[in-house]
């Protein structure tokens, strides 16, 4: 019964406690600078997207998503060691859609994710304990 109510959930939130791998948090060897550029770059020459507030203080990046599905993304990156920096994404639609939102914002997240597996060397994906 939770699958059912879970397909229309309008937002998802990657992170160490997710049930599901491919939504866990990724860790990447780099340094923050590294990866934060990296994914900031990777936002910006995304035609589909539009990239609304950059704070690399506080390790964000906030988008605006126009294709296939409108929808805003939140980047957060984490520096967790000096070579290993943490990535997670929450990403939310207001759009309604009969078969539900979930598994097409799930789907936008793990692109990402492959994106930026090409681009670093992703070290881990923790699993619960």
């Amino acid at each position: 019964m939770a699958n059912i109510f879970t397909r229309f959930k309008k937002q998802i939130e990657t992170s160490d406690r997710n049930t599901e791998n491919s939504l866990k948090t990724h860790y990447y060897k780099g340094t923050f600078n590294q990866v934060f550029q990296s994914v900031e770059k990777l936002f910006h020459d995304d035609a589909d997207c539009r990239v609304t507030t950059v704070s690399k203080e506080h390790g964000e990046i906030a988008v605006e998503i126009h294709k296939p599905v409108p929808c805003f993304l939140i980047v957060t990156i984490v520096s967790v060691k000096p070579m290993e920096t943490a990535v997670d994404f929450h990403i939310s639609s207001e759009r309604f859609s009969l078969l539900g939102m979930y598994p097409q914002l799930k789907k936008r997240i793990e692109s990402y994710y492959e994106k930026i597996n090409r681009l670093h060397n992703l070290l881990e994906i923790r699993k619960n304990s």
